[in-house]
């Protein structure tokens, strides 16, 4: 068997391994694995070279071919990333699931995929069969609980044509305004500029080739763990510190032990950490060189910086953008509590569109439109959307990806996040489509319309926002609610689900009767008290769910 030619992720990780055998590849925390481990987890190159290539041979063996796609439902563990490893090395593309969504999200992501196998542990093994599409093969890990996961057994016959396009690394899934997921076709090209832009950013995000260690709770479902920290530790020959979730009161500590050097972050994670009493080794400035993310909250951004020591570096950029698009404020000035995240790279060119599509005027808030300025200007981007070519089309409408971000650019070329054009509600990292949660509602016989949109939330960022008109004989009350809630969370992933519901006997439309979005956002943030005046003929109560939504174990 032989890796397949051309750039990889698999051939930055052979070169690394072939370098630097004895450094540590990939560690895990006992806190982050003390479900399935007795000890902490720590990987090398040189070994993981060795597993990677039997796994690889375990997939070849059992009829897996370079174009097939294999779905990991895997969490956050090593053996995600020995698995995505092993396929890359063959040529095949993978589908990272989140094992935390309903049946019916687990079911389209899996057909709409077209994967060819579907490989789980033990724990999500029962939830993922109920779920498979016709046909489609599943494999449970023999000693998935094991520190280090046996390979995997030969598939079971006929598998799937292959449908992953040349040179395609991965398909992640990311929630469009359409209501289902869209599947983002992600390069070996995406993942190598991924990792080569963020470890060549300097500045505040500083590597040395020799000691990085980097810390992430972020999954392994979303751009960011998969592409961006695991890339760039590969490049640098660093340690990928893999923690399962975010846990403030170990999040500490495990940084330490682990001898993190950098961290990956969400929003809502500075707000947390500086809700716990203060300490007197509060201070990280002598171990970690800096943190980064998106999302901070203005209040809390300097009071982080100043208690703990650590710069928090905000960035942007999309699943669709990788780094073709990518804007990170790692040089001064940063505007620290100002949602500033940099100014423009080399190599990037932008417009701030107003509605019509035309240039808005200096300083004012837009659509952030962006491509590369030479050559092919989709470089580093997604390759499209899977089976939706109109979606991917509209866009690049006019040459230029739109974003559907408004922000601003001020007078020293700094930009700054303003909102989403998009009905997108962005809780602790997770952007859901406020139509995908309409539409759930309204499958409930209770529920004759409703209205979806985003409030501010101290913690989360945003939390979803449900607006209900009941059907006649219904009634407005708590239980209804709840029963309502209850319903999303079967049909959708707990945190899609509305954390507040309020009643409602219509709901604002504009003069073409489509729902009157900004109208809808208003009211609701003037009802949960984001704004002081009270709202003329809103509903009498506001019920507040929060604290049903819980995670599926």
């Amino acid at each position: 068997m032989s890796a397949p030619r051309g750039p990889s992720v698999y051939a930055v990780f052979e070169a690394a391994a072939s370098e630097c055998a004895e450094r540590e590849f990939l560690h895990v925390p006992l806190e982050a694995c003390a479900s399935y481990s007795a000890a902490p987890i720590t990987l090398r190159y040189g070994n993981s070279h060795a597993q990677v290539a039997a796994i690889a041979q375990a997939f070849e063996r059992g009829g897996l071919r370079a174009g097939h796609r294999v779905a990991l439902a895997l969490d956050n563990r090593p053996e995600f990333f020995l698995h995505f490893l092993a396929l890359n090395r063959l040529g095949l593309s993978v589908v990272p699931v989140n094992a935390g969504m309903s049946t019916q999200e687990l079911n389209f992501v899996l057909a709409h995929s077209d994967a060819a196998l579907v490989v789980t542990h033990p724990g999500h093994a029962a939830r993922l069969r109920e779920a498979l599409p016709p046909a489609t093969p599943l494999q449970v890990l023999r000693d998935a609980l094991a520190p280090h996961p046996t390979p995997a057994e030969p598939m079971p016959q006929p598998l799937k044509a292959a449908s992953a396009e040349p040179g395609e690394a991965a398909l992640l899934y990311t929630s469009g305004t359409t209501g289902k997921p869209k599947g983002c076709i992600l390069s070996n090209e995406y993942f190598l500029e991924a990792g080569r832009l963020y470890t060549g950013l300097g500045g505040y995000c500083r590597f040395d080739g020799t000691n990085d260690r980097l810390a992430t709770p972020l999954p392994v479902t979303h751009m960011n763990a998969l592409a961006v920290s695991f890339m760039a530790m590969l490049e640098t020959r660093g340690c990928l510190i893999q923690l399962d979730r975010f846990h403030p009161s170990s999040w500490w500590h495990s940084l330490r032990t682990s001898r993190a050097s950098a961290f990956h972050y969400l929003g809502v994670m500075p707000a947390m950490l500086l809700k716990a009493a203060p300490a007197k080794d509060d201070s990280h400035a002598g171990q970690l060189r800096f943190g980064f993310g998106a999302g901070v909250d203005p209040r809390h951004h300097a009071a982080f910086e100043a208690r703990f020591g650590v710069p928090l570096i905000e960035a942007w950029a999309m699943t669709e953008t990788g780094a073709g698009a990518w804007i990170t404020a790692n040089r001064e000035p940063r505007h620290v509590g100002e949602r500033c995240f940099g100014k423009a790279p080399p190599g990037l060119a932008y417009r701030i569109a107003d509605e019509a599509g035309g240039e808005v005027a200096p300083g004012a808030a837009g659509e952030l439109l962006v491509r590369r300025a030479e050559g092919d200007p989709r470089r580093g981007f997604f390759s499209g959307y899977y089976r939706d070519p109109q979606a991917t089309r509209q866009a690049w409408a006019g040459g230029w990806f739109h974003t559907g971000d408004l922000v601003r650019v001020g007078a020293d070329g700094s930009f700054f996040f303003v909102d989403r054009s998009k009905n997108v509600v962005r809780r602790s990292g997770e952007n859901i489509a406020a139509v995908e949660v309409e539409s759930a509602l309204g499958t409930h016989p209770d529920v004759a319309g409703s209205a979806v949109c985003p409030v501010s939330d101290e913690l989360r960022g945003e939390e979803v926002f449900a607006f209900v008109v009941l059907r006649p004989g219904a009634a407005a009350t708590l239980a209804t609610a709840r029963a309502l809630q209850a319903h999303c969370l079967e049909a959708l992933a707990y945190y899609k689900a509305p954390g507040y519901i309020a009643f409602r006997a219509d709901l604002p439309q504009t003069a073409s009767q489509k729902l009157a979005r900004g109208d809808i956002k208003a009211l609701a943030a003037r009802l949960v008290g984001d704004a002081p005046a009270a709202a003329p003929g809103a509903a009498a109560g506001v019920f507040d769910l929060r604290q049903l939504k819980k995670r599926r174990s």
